[in-house]
């Protein structure tokens, strides 16, 4: 698959993936509204605060994102090595230059956001420009990109929010459970088709957060292995970012700003792996794994004219 088919993927599975959560929240929306005695008042109001959220995570996420990290812009001057590279990247691989940010924070991570090249961002902590060599860098750099031309950021920004709303949806139902329904005649619902309406909409309750975090989890997994195969064609060695991957799980030190919301923005899990649950659920596959396959590539890539 070229890298424009793969694009072209990203970009249907983004219309696929908010059309997926419009539908689960339309679900949550009608049920709660036959439930609580409002009719299809529920679907409006889910539809509304979809919509609205989804507008705020196509035009804004970017921001939210950053902001969310503690991520401060930089220009050319403030660290010009670090531009000068990422500037270089932008050149090999066709891309504009995004804006950059840094995160004063030892731990070793980086994330790229934003719904299109033109308005990419990409952001490093200030321990992992410490703790890396050039070489390093400019494979985690390149990962980051690799993130932006592939448009995973587009998607991955997307679900951040739609499965915010998810939650709240489901949280505020689950508030409300206990305040029961009337139909139109002003009497207590009790019939046994509401009765299975209940239960529905409990049961959606329960799974839906559920449902949300494993499509979070499927998508992040399978974007984090394509955009470090993306990078070693980037930057034509592989043992750059396998080794840069190593030092960062050698670490394993949690971001002072890590957040539920936009763990699987970044190159690595930005909270502390504990168990085999914890890695279980992690937004992003073993770090082994990863390094293995990146060896498994050879250390030099040879270019298309050798």
């Amino acid at each position: 698959m070229t890298v424009y088919q793969q694009i072209g993927k990203n970009k249907r599975r983004s219309v696929i993936l908010v059309a997926l959560f419009f539908l689960l929240v339309m679900a949550i929306g009608y049920v709660s509204g036959v439930y609580y005695g409002s009719g299809y008042g529920g679907i409006f109001f889910a539809g509304i605060i979809a919509t609205i959220l989804t507008l705020i995570s196509y035009f804004g996420g970017d921001s939210v994102s950053l902001a969310a990290a503690g991520a401060k812009q930089i220009e050319k001057s403030d660290a010009p090595e670090l531009w000068n590279l990422v500037e270089n990247l932008c050149i090999t691989a066709g891309l504009p230059m995004p804006k950059v940010y840094i995160i004063e924070d030892s731990a070793m991570n980086a994330f790229a956001t934003g719904r299109n090249p033109e308005k990419a961002s990409i952001a490093f902590t200030s321990g992992l420009l410490a703790n890396l060599t050039k070489v390093e860098l400019e494979g985690v750099a390149a990962h980051e990109l690799s993130h932006v031309r592939n448009y995973d950021t587009r998607l991955m920004m997307i679900v951040v929010v739609l499965v915010g709303v998810i939650a709240l949806l489901a949280d505020w139902m689950w508030r409300v459970r206990f305040i029961g329904g009337r139909d139109s005649g002003g009497r207590k619902s009790g019939n046994q088709i509401e009765l299975v309406v209940m239960i529905i909409g409990i049961v959606l309750v329960m799974l839906s957060p559920l449902f949300a975090e494993l499509i979070k989890l499927a998508i992040s997994r399978k974007r984090e292995f394509l955009a470090d195969a993306s990078a070693v064609l980037l930057t034509r060695y592989s043992d750059g970012l396998a080794s840069a991957l190593t030092k960062i799980s050698q670490q394993n030190q949690p971001l002072a700003r890590a957040n539920h919301a936009t763990a699987h923005l970044f190159i690595a899990n930005p909270f502390r792996q504990k168990s085999v649950y914890s890695r279980l659920l992690s937004t992003h596959p073993p770090v082994e794994d990863r390094i293995n396959a990146l060896n498994a590539m050879g250390g030099d890539i040879p270019t298309d004219e050798n």
